[in-house]
């Protein structure tokens, strides 16, 4: 191999790595130099003079030292070139697609000129991929309340840099309090927008709407990521929206597989937990317990009553005796 050619070989290299260090420096807010090593095969040393050719390049790599320090991409006066991967681009494009029509306010339009801009540059694979994945799609008209772009934006990047929240929120029976919190990550349920996360008054998880939320929260010190309330948040919240947004709450021990009920009963209206392989248990609830009884009457399973709210076992018991009198006289 001759000199040039190694030259040309070891610059492509540097190019290429330079690329990936910049790709990981936008995916996450801080780096130790070990760790950035780690991922590119590499010596802390190479990372520190890579770091010094993206800053010569305009990029404003900021560097903490110390056993704890790092890397952190910072804000700059021009924007960076985002570096994503196959699946990364078809998720960004298709997410564009749905905020241009979706429960965010403010960034319809926005969203259609970025959209237009990534799909200038997308690779004919992926531009095929995104359009399949599009036609797919059937959209409901939406009935859930429109979010503020600003607060959305705030709350996501408190999630992801570990940073506390204090903000107005005002609960379903009408009280208002300021709610200190470290917010661990937002979900969407398709109509609604839900931040899971500990209230540090209540030294509990929460769950709590984003429509609720008055203004745009302010944001605090740093914290340490506390364990998850569970492996599932999408689930945990589904659980939680269920069994809050009713004032009659009951219990319900049922005579069918887990999953055969939870195909009858939608996340947000209750939670399904398996007892056994033809028993499960249903935690659900009402507005208005007179139509209950008729609701359950639908089912072909046997259930039996666990907990129930005042009421509900009385009306069972005279739709049972009013059923009962009818099959008696049925052809008398």
């Amino acid at each position: 191999m001759s000199a040039l050619s190694g030259r040309v070989l070891g610059m492509y290299g540097t190019s290429e790595r330079l690329l990936r260090l910049l790709s990981l420096l936008q995916a996450r807010r801080d780096w130790p130099g070990p760790d950035l090593a780690g991922r590119l095969g590499v010596d802390v040393r190479t990372i520190r003079r890579d770091v010094e050719r993206l800053r010569a390049l305009g990029y404003p790599v900021h560097a903490t030292p110390g056993v704890a320090g790092g890397y952190r991409l910072g804000s700059g006066a021009a924007l960076p070139p985002l570096l994503l991967d196959d699946d990364e681009a078809v998720a960004v494009a298709l997410g564009l697609r749905t905020a241009a029509n979706g429960t965010v306010s403010g960034i319809e339009e926005t969203s259609v000129r970025a959209l237009a801009k990534l799909e200038q540059v997308l690779p004919v694979r992926l531009r095929s991929r995104v359009r399949a994945m599009d036609s797919a799609l059937v959209r409901m008209p939406g009935g859930g309340p429109v979010i503020d772009a600003e607060l959305l934006t705030v709350v996501a990047a408190a999630c992801r840099d570990s940073e506390r929240l204090r903000f107005t929120y005002g609960t379903h029976d009408g009280e208002v309090a300021e709610r200190d919190v470290e917010p661990l990550r937002l979900v969407h349920t398709g109509w609604r927008w839900y931040l899971v996360a500990y209230d540090l008054v209540r030294a509990d998880w929460r769950t709590f709407r984003l429509d609720r939320i008055d203004g745009v929260p302010s944001t605090g010190f740093r914290f340490t990521p506390r364990q998850p309330p569970a492996e599932d948040l999408a689930a945990y919240v589904a659980s939680r929206i269920s069994s809050a947004r009713y004032p009659h709450q009951m219990t319900l021990r049922v005579s069918v597989s887990a999953e055969e009920l939870a195909l009858r009963v939608p996340s947000s209206a209750g939670t399904v937990e398996p007892i056994d392989a033809d028993t499960c248990r249903l935690r659900t609830g009402a507005n208005d317990l007179d139509p209950v009884p008729f609701y359950l009457a639908q089912w072909d399973y046997e259930f039996v009553v666990e907990e129930a709210p005042p009421g509900l076992v009385e009306r069972l018991r005279r739709i049972a005796d009013r059923f009962a009198g009818a099959a008696r006289t049925a052809g008398g």
